[in-house]
């Protein structure tokens, strides 16, 4: 049996539960491995089933670049020289079975937004492994609330997408006044993350998920 690389292992689950095309575009293609792993230990692994007790504290992030050729020159090269060197990354979760997967009339409702992580150094991940926890070098922009499904309203597909930020000497900001700051129940509701992405100039490299089952 061929065993499938790591990226295309994550294509494969995407598609598998219709998140590609329900949430990304057919031509995704992630080039960034990241880990979601919650205070209690629990860690999100492509589509594992998890609960809401589980999932109720801010998660850490730890982001594995696949090529670290590309990442260190990047984090070193000509624009290390022009002080726009370091690579940070936008982190978002979002439900897009908002309120049920059948009638998602919610879609996607938005349950945060973080900028300015900065994933472990090439030294650091050589030694340590893999698995370092990103730094957290700004508030979030939009603050998590945790899976709070209505019951009886089925499975839920709750996604986190990685964006790679722009280069940049002050790190990228979500501008004030723009919907993801927004964290009433309302606000966060019939979000784009994608289009997010594309306005602020952000480059999606990465996705993970996990379901809920609300019966």
């Amino acid at each position: 049996m061929t065993s499938l690389d790591p990226l295309s292992s994550i294509t494969t689950a995407l598609t598998r539960e219709h998140l590609i095309p329900d949430v990304l575009p057919d031509s995704f293609t992630p080039s960034v491995l990241f880990s979601v792993i919650y205070p209690n230990g629990t860690e999100v692994i492509m589509g594992n089933e998890l609960t809401p007790e589980l999932t109720a504290e801010e998660p850490n992030v730890g982001i594995t670049p696949m090529n670290m050729a590309d990442w260190q020159a990047d984090a070193t090269g000509k624009e290390a020289d022009e002080g726009k060197g370091d690579v940070s990354y936008t982190l978002v979760m979002l439900d897009p079975d908002a309120p049920t997967r059948a009638e998602p009339i919610y879609r996607s409702f938005r349950h945060w937004v973080v900028t300015g992580l900065k994933p472990a150094s090439e030294n650091s991940m050589t030694s340590a492994g893999a698995d370092d926890l990103a730094l957290k070098t700004k508030a979030a922009t939009c603050l998590y609330r945790p899976p709070g499904p209505r019951p009886a309203s089925g499975i839920h597909r709750y996604t986190f997408l990685l964006f790679q930020e722009p280069a940049s000497a002050t790190g990228f900001t979500v501008p004030e006044g723009e919907p993801e700051h927004g964290t009433a129940l309302e606000e966060r509701r019939s979000w784009d993350a994608v289009a997010f992405g594309e306005k602020h100039g952000l480059k999606l490299v990465g996705a993970n998920f996990f379901l809920v089952r609300a019966e």
